[in-house]
Parts: structure tokens; sequence; C-alpha cells
């Protein structure tokens, strides 16, 4: 294998046990486990890849992907979804609320992600932003009106680092640059996906308060999360990309010719 999209094709069934022309053109990404149960359940089809590290389930020409957790996780998928071609990519993710008004539950809608990952200068130099395509993100924010819910837009912080939340002066950094949230994949997705001329947008849930000790995660306070408000995460996401594939938007935010 010499080119890239030989290795892709090659490892995308590697990774996810789903080969190309299984795929929907449609996809939905994830960081856990539970969201593809759910997706399996509601549409009487199959886990694939249960033993690789990439679990998927598809149906109706919608694909999700638990593709782990973290920005080079993030980045590997990106770039083996190139072998599919999606038409667009939702990341359904779960998020620090670095707002005081920020409470459990609430739905983030960015609007762009400020890339303190790392992982995406391997695509573009630092100063290129990490921005979603906008007619993806239109398409979620119909679908959480029509849910009769309320959402916040902004900025989210994604970093490299898990476990910070007892550093003052990294804290004190993330109220500076004015961020919604912070997690460890959107930037990531947004960046690679554009490199990999793929339209991406993301839908996160405020999972934790990490900027107070008494709001940091717990195994028990996850849980509560996932129990109270996953379930409505998930119907928006498939929703969003139904709104999408029945209507025959466009989601290509840019021509893809910057090296033309």
């Amino acid at each position: 294998m010499k080119t890239k999209e030989e290795i892709t094709q090659n490892w995308l069934y590697r990774y996810t046990g789903t080969h190309v022309n299984e795929f929907g053109k449609y996809v939905i990404l994830t960081n856990f486990y539970k969201y593809v149960q759910l997706f399996s359940e509601w549409h009487n089809t199959t886990i694939k890849g249960s033993d690789r590290s990439m679990p998927t389930a598809t149906s109706d020409n919608i694909s999700i992907v638990n593709f782990g957790m973290g920005s080079p996780n993030a980045a590997t998928i990106m770039d083996l979804l190139s072998a599919v071609k999606p038409k667009a990519c939702l990341f359904l993710g779960k998020c620090g609320g670095l707002k005081v008004k920020n409470e459990l539950g609430d739905l983030i809608l960015p609007i762009a992600a400020i890339r303190g990952d790392g992982t995406s200068n391997d695509y573009f130099p630092p100063e290129v932003p990490a921005l979603p395509a906008f007619n993806l993100q239109k398409a979620v924010s119909t679908t959480i009106r029509n849910y009769n819910r309320d959402y916040w837009t902004g900025t989210i912080y994604t970093t490299n680092r898990r476990v910070w939340e007892h550093d003052e002066a990294f804290k004190e950094y993330l109220r500076k640059i004015r961020c919604m949230g912070i997690d460890m994949e959107t930037a990531t997705i947004f960046s690679v996906g554009f490199a990999n001329h793929i339209s991406t947008g993301a839908l996160l849930l405020v999972s934790d308060q990490p900027m107070i000790s008494s709001g940091i995660k717990t195994e028990e306070s996850d849980k509560k999360v996932t129990e109270q408000y996953v379930e409505e995460h998930l119907k928006i996401g498939i929703d969003s990309l139904n709104e999408l594939k029945n209507n025959g938007l466009t989601v290509k935010h840019l021509r893809f010719d910057y090296n033309e």
C-alpha cells in the first residue's frame, strides 16, 4: 500500500469491522459505546466491530462510530472516513461547561473550537481556525428547536490533557479565553475533517462543571447524566442528519480548491 486511499480503505475495516461500502454517507461520531447500543436497538441493526477499537452500526444511510477518547483517535477516524467520502459527520460528544450559567444536560452548539489539542498541528498551521460546516450546524439548530430545547453557542477549547481540573493556572487561562466548554476532540474533528474535505459539525452535552471542585465528573455523576440526557442527545443527532438527508441540503461550507 502506497497511497492514502489504499491505506484508509484497508484500515477502515481493520479499526471498525465495517467495509467502506457498508458505511452510510451520513455519520455520527461518539466517544461512548452506549450511543452505538441505543442506535442499534432503535433501528434493529447489528453492531459491527465489537471486538475492534471503533465499533459501528448502520441504518438508512446513517452510520454511528464510537471512535474512543482523545484527539489522536478523532484524527484517525476522520482520516479513515476519507475512504467513505461522507456527506456529513456530526460529533455527539460530552464536554465540561466552563461558564457559571452552564448546567448539567445543557446543549452547546459550537461555532468554533480552539486548537489546544496539538494533533491538528500535523494538518494545518496554528493560525488556521477550527470551524464546523455552517449548514450542518444550522440543521442541528433547527432540530433542537423542534425538540423545544434551548442551547448555548460559543467556542470550545480542545485539549490533549485529560487531568487538569486541579491546575489553577490552566483554569485561569480558560477564563481569559472565554470559552463555553472544554473537550478533547471537537477542534480535531473540525480540522481533520476540513483537511479531508468532509463537512463536520458537533453538538455537545454538558456532562460536568470542572471549574468548581463540586462539579468535577465522577463515576456517579456521569452515570446520572447518561441516564437523563443521552437518549435525547442521540435522537437530536439522528434527526439532524435525517433533516439533511431527506431535504437534500448541501452542507459543504467551502470550495476545497485551496491547492489549485
